[in-house]
């Protein structure tokens, strides 16, 4: 089945050359049927006038591996932003003879109109026919690799020349994945506090079945009595102390003043006796 795939794989791409194909995914159910999805950014170009193309590479399918394929086309609405993509274009330009720092100078503006945070571009071989394989890159922006949460897409192509193979790589960074889709460990929490108002409800019942059976005892007269005596003694105890208190404070402290005040005054008025004498 591996092998099934990668030669599939290497079919589709061998015809369908120049329609931009960046992925092809393959998916086999029970019923022994094939699904083949193919990312492409011209789907004008898999499909075919009337899906011609598309019926005769079913039935090619078909026939070399056996099997029911059924094939699904998805298209891609910014080729700028998929690095596949992105690498196919510039090993193509190099295949034409056009300048490779050319070709990278004009992705990168590409790509970082489309809405791109960052690229990264390498190209390494024989450049410009040179005689000694030399590499090459460019960037723009930042490409966070060390970031586990950082959407960075990759891609690389390979441009056949006629002085020898020229290949291309592509980093282009879109955004960070926002850690809220990842937020498992409230889920685990929720069924802590569930045992927590099973206990109590058996409670409350038994509290209700013996206020039940008092209430008709004493519903008539001690509710009654209750009512007035409670307060009358709250009112006397807090009446009582503060006065009792300030009484008992007062007392000395008029003792202790006429006490200092006696001697005082027998003090002064023996010293002038003494003086007439």
């Amino acid at each position: 089945m591996l092998h099934e795939d990668l030669e599939m794989r290497r079919i589709i791409l061998s015809r369908l050359r120049n329609a931009g194909i960046a992925k092809i995914e393959t998916e086999r159910s029970s019923n022994a049927q094939l699904t083949v999805t193919i990312h492409t950014a011209k789907p004008g170009i898999v499909i075919g006038k009337g899906g011609s193309s598309v019926d005769q590479l079913r039935e090619d399918l078909e026939k070399r591996f056996g099997n029911r394929v059924r094939i699904s086309i998805q298209e891609i609405k910014q080729p700028e932003l998929d690095a596949q993509l992105v690498a196919e274009n510039i090993a193509s330009q190099i295949e034409r003879r056009i300048s490779y720092k050319r070709a990278m100078k004009q992705s990168i503006l590409r790509t970082m109109r489309a809405g791109a945070k960052g690229i990264r571009l390498y190209a390494g071989g024989r450049l410009r026919g040179a005689e000694m394989a030399r590499r090459e890159q460019d960037r723009e922006g930042r490409v966070p690799l060390h970031t586990l949460r950082a959407d960075i897409d990759f891609g690389r192509a390979t441009a056949k020349t006629t002085f020898g193979a020229i290949g291309i790589k592509v980093w282009i960074y879109k955004d960070v994945i926002s850690p809220a889709q990842r937020r498992v460990p409230p889920a685990a929490e929720e069924p802590a506090p569930q045992p927590e108002p099973v206990a109590p409800q058996p409670e409350p019942v038994e509290a209700v079945a013996a206020p039940a059976v008092a209430q008709p005892v004493a519903a008539a007269a001690p509710a009654t009595t209750e009512t007035p005596a409670r307060p009358a003694p709250r009112r006397t105890r807090t009446a009582a102390s503060p006065t009792a208190r300030t009484k008992t404070a007062a007392k000395p402290k008029a003792e202790a003043k006429t006490e200092t005040r006696k001697p005082a005054a027998r003090k002064a008025t023996s010293p002038p006796k003494k003086a007439d004498s």
